[in-house]
């Protein structure tokens, strides 16, 4: 295909619905779909018009990152970038294999809008701006949950390279939710919201839109709890995007989740490092000296690494596979 946007995922199961409807749109939209297999996928995976990469397709691929990246790992998923942007995408989005997109999934990203904004809000549960019930996103440290509304600034023009669009039926949210309060759950239609300097929320890899400029906040780290890679890559990519004066945009639900088997118990005892951890690392963060600049995106991203590495949170290897990240993602830019 010559399009360019690519559809990014991850899975170790066979073709499932989810799988073939979002083949089926990539197909119908002109869009490359990029498939990345783990030890556990299947020998046979295969769908018409999708790009599979199995182990030995991603280490016979050339990148620094594939030879380094563990297995058994959601994290993978980062090769699936590399390859998208080495095909020349502009434009990423990224799903889970147990999301199923509606029909305004395909609609045309714009990275520049006119969105309602909050600034230097601290922390922000989003959802509420998208409902009136009691929820919150997967990541929000916990003594924020029942937080008020922040005002909203009259929207103006906004540049939102990184889009975090919703999950109905089954949204993304954290293990006391799940063991607690019932679902499923769809939240209300409204215009998007957008995040500025000073907000933090988390934002998840499971609907998820990425233009060129972002593509390197794109690292999912590796040795860390699954279920904290891609919250923890958020935290990063909104500190780094105050640097770029960019906000993080929030759009209502373009997929529904018809959620894989999960142990309920496993994912809470996941989630403990950002339960203990997540503010901690927030604060860590804003208190960072950063370059301003895109010329300065590869080393501030390392240097939130390093940050998170001397709170031991993520070991020396992570540092190796960064570099790795960066000597790859640097040579598609060429």
């Amino acid at each position: 295909m010559n399009s360019n946007v690519a559809l990014v995922i991850t899975t170790i199961n066979s073709p499932n619905a989810a799988l073939l409807k979002t083949a089926e749109g990539c197909r119908q939209h002109n869009i490359r779909m990029i498939v990345v297999g783990d030890s556990k996928s299947p020998s046979n995976f295969h769908i018409p018009g999708v790009e599979y990469y199995d182990l030995k397709a991603q280490r016979e691929s050339g990148l620094a990152y594939a030879s380094l990246c563990p297995e058994r790992h959601y994290a993978r998923k980062n090769i699936g970038y590399l390859l998208a942007c080495r095909g020349g995408a502009e434009v990423i989005i990224e799903t889970d294999d147990d999301n199923l997109p509606t029909p305004a999934f395909w609609e045309t990203r714009q990275r520049h809008q006119k969105v309602e904004t909050i600034e230097e809000a601290g922390w922000l549960n989003v959802y509420r701006y998208f409902t009136d019930n009691h929820i919150w996103p997967r990541g929000l440290p916990l003594r924020h949950i029942l937080r008020e509304k922040s005002p909203v600034i009259t929207a103006s023009a906004r540049d939102c390279p990184i889009q975090q669009g919703l999950a109905n039926e089954n949204p993304d949210v954290d293990a006391i939710f799940r063991l607690t309060l019932p679902l499923p759950f769809n939240f209300t239609e409204r215009a998007p919201v957008a995040l500025g300097r000073g907000v933090w929320c988390p934002f998840n890899s499971q609907n998820t839109t990425w233009f060129r400029d972002s593509f390197t906040l794109l690292y999912l780290p590796a040795y860390c709890s699954f279920r904290m890679t891609d919250i923890w890559r958020s935290f990063i990519a909104q500190r780094l995007s105050w640097e770029m004066g960019w906000t993080l945009l929030f759009h209502s639900a373009t997929v529904w989740q018809e959620r894989n088997e999960h142990d309920l118990m496993r994912d809470f005892a996941e989630e403990i490092p950002g339960y203990l951890n997540n503010e901690a690392i927030g604060e860590a963060l804003e208190q960072l000296s950063l370059k301003k600049g895109g010329d300065a995106i590869n080393d501030n991203l390392r240097s939130c690494y390093t940050k998170l590495n001397q709170m031991g949170l993520v070991g020396n290897e992570e540092l190796a596979l960064v570099d790795a990240w960066l000597e790859d993602i640097t040579m598609t830019f060429r």
